[in-house]
């Protein structure tokens, strides 16, 4: 008996187990013959001007944001030969080191997953409505989005301009 198939997106107060999480997709599809994942975590430090991340807070629009993942995850479908994937990203109150996203990618050789992978998380940074609030000593700061963030996803011949 196969498991129950997951959603493709997630968006989630609680932790997630990257292993569950990729034993499940795997028994999704015996064509399987590679998986890619991808682990954000909320940094202990942070290099920038504000000091140490003491946590972050993550906050979405419900609804809007799991369709606008859905979308991404169409997008990396059509690009690249997968199987399946799963996009799990917390909301909420963070601490240093907690796990913030996961996104895991089947398929049936390893550079597919690889390219897919990359992908979604590069539209991730990017296009995905989600705001960050991080809290150091010297007070919270919304973090801004990032030009580097941009020039990842223009490789993939999508223009966006967040910064």
């Amino acid at each position: 008996m196969s498991p129950t198939p997951l959603p493709r997106v997630s968006i989630q107060t609680q932790d997630f187990d990257l292993n569950a999480e990729i034993a499940t997709l795997r028994a999704q599809d015996g064509r399987v013959g590679a998986v890619c994942s991808f682990i954000g975590t909320v940094r202990d430090r942070n290099s920038g001007p504000t000091g140490e991340v003491q946590r972050m807070e993550l906050e979405h629009y419900p609804g809007m944001t799991e369709k606008s993942i859905e979308a991404m995850i169409d997008e990396a479908m059509k690009r690249f030969d997968i199987f399946g994937a799963r996009v799990i990203h917390r909301v909420g109150l963070l601490q240093p080191l907690d796990q913030i996203v996961m996104v895991a990618v089947t398929s049936a050789h390893r550079g597919e997953s690889f390219q897919a992978c990359e992908f979604l998380m590069d539209y991730l940074k990017t296009q995905a409505p989600f705001w960050k609030k991080e809290q150091t000593r010297e007070g919270a700061h919304w973090v801004d989005a990032r030009v580097s963030d941009d020039a990842a996803l223009a490789k993939w011949g999508i223009t966006a301009s967040n910064a």
